[in-house]
């Protein structure tokens, strides 16, 4: 399942859209965010890809990041809420953005509004050669999200902020669900 967040803007990016995009390891979210980037010309901001590169620096928050990765745990919403803010206030410009991967508990849902499945993951493992996508690791994942997620679901859609995809199909009949959200919202 795909879920989108449709959010706000905050002051300092006063025209942006904001749209988390949350699913479960593999379902497609980094996928579709690029093609929806793509499309309309909006940032994607990828928690994965924020956090690969920072675990690949040999500094001690890099090392501090890696490990977690590795061991299929959640890096701490402080870190996390730094990277992606810095991230987004670098492209000020952009009409919307796309927040792939988070918020992955509802501590850090309600953070970043205060301040602003199985196959799918090895074989990605397998092409992009990510770490942290071995078959340990992806059930450890898949566990932690299932605990953490679920509340940040139902906070979004008491809101009436969360639309529903199905990732169960093929990605351009995901994307084209993806296009319809976004659209409604114009």
């Amino acid at each position: 399942m795909l879920l989108l967040l449709l959010l706000g803007t905050t002051d300092i990016l006063k025209s942006s859209l904001i749209i988390f995009v949350v699913g479960g390891p593999g379902c497609g979210k980094e996928t579709q965010c690029k093609n929806m980037a793509t499309k309309y010309g909006f940032c994607h901001v990828g928690l994965g890809q924020l956090l690969r590169q920072e675990a690949q620096k040999s500094t001690h928050r890099g090392r501090q990041i890696r490990d977690m990765m590795l061991q299929g745990l959640l890096v701490p919403s402080g870190l996390i809420l730094d990277m992606i803010s810095k991230n987004m206030l670098s492209h000020p410009e952009s009409r919307g953005f796309l927040i792939d991967g988070f918020p992955q508990e509802l501590k850090q849902a309600k953070e970043f509004e205060r301040i602003t499945m199985v196959q799918r993951v090895l074989h990605r493992g397998q092409v992009e050669h990510r770490a942290e996508d071995c078959e340990v690791v992806m059930f450890r994942h898949l566990a932690t999200y299932y605990t953490l997620c679920e509340p940040v679901l139902t906070f979004y859609q008491q809101k009436k902020l969360l639309r529903n995809i199905s990732a169960e199909e093929a990605p351009e009949n995901i994307f084209a669900k993806c296009c319809s959200v976004i659209e409604s919202l114009w």
